[in-house]
């Protein structure tokens, strides 16, 4: 099923229907999107799929430990708000895809950025451009711009430090105590420490798209590996 594909569950969402997130949540709520672009043929997720994909351990900060239990009480959760839909898979058991498209009202790209802040928290603008560029094509910090731009004026994406190199940005879907908690913490200054042999940014950026690489190709085994076991039940 294409991840873009029309929700039948109910009406369509109205302007700024979104709300805050918990934790997990918003680790959820970002498995759901990353995996509609990083391994289609396994989309939308079944609970198990969802909960391995919570826990793995590439592209995800901080590490989970979530059971069956609470990921399926997290997904209920969010097809409350309106974020989630459960569809039939193929008569053995029930799947999940967001909504991200209407409840945020964003685009594919826009969903790709917001799903690396849901997953990792915040990071500079070159490490969300590398890591964003594995699900969506974003080829430089120009491109990303107004990505960003359109997530800032939805209040979806927040400055946590000024523009400038290794500015550091975070998604707006934290509770007003984690956000404010965020802020405090924030650098106030992009002024990089000299070092005798400092990382230049495209060593760094080719660091973090070789991170990307490794993650999609563990994503295409998590996919084998999801084949391999449904082949073995049948």
């Amino acid at each position: 099923m294409n991840e873009a594909s029309v929700d039948t569950n109910n009406d369509s969402a109205p302007d700024r229907t979104w709300s805050p997130l918990n934790p997990a949540q918003r680790r959820v709520f970002g498995v759901l999107i990353e995996k509609a672009k990083t391994t289609p043929d396994a989309y939308p997720l079944t609970l198990n799929a969802t909960t391995t994909g919570c826990n793995q351990k590439s592209n995800r900060a901080p590490q989970t430990d979530y059971d069956t239990d609470d990921v399926q009480e997290t997904l209920d959760s969010l097809r409350q708000l309106g974020a989630v839909v459960e569809v039939q898979g193929d008569g053995r058991a029930a799947k999940f895809r967001h909504r991200a498209y209407d409840w945020l009202s964003v685009d594919k790209t826009e969903a790709a950025v917001l799903a690396e802040l849901l997953l990792r928290g915040p990071q500079t603008l070159g490490e969300l451009r590398s890591r964003a560029a594995r699900m969506e094509a974003i080829v430089d910090l120009n491109a990303l711009r107004p990505i960003v731009d359109a997530l800032l004026s939805k209040q979806l994406m927040v400055e946590l430090s000024p523009p400038g190199r290794g500015q550091v940005v975070t998604h707006g879907l934290y509770g007003e105590e984690e956000m404010a908690r965020l802020q405090k913490d924030a650098p106030q200054s992009t002024t990089t420490p000299t070092r005798s042999q400092p990382m230049t940014n495209s060593t760094s950026e080719r660091i973090t798209s070789l991170e990307a690489e490794l993650s999609t190709l563990r994503d295409r085994v998590e996919i084998l590996e999801t084949r391999i076991e449904s082949w073995e039940s049948a």
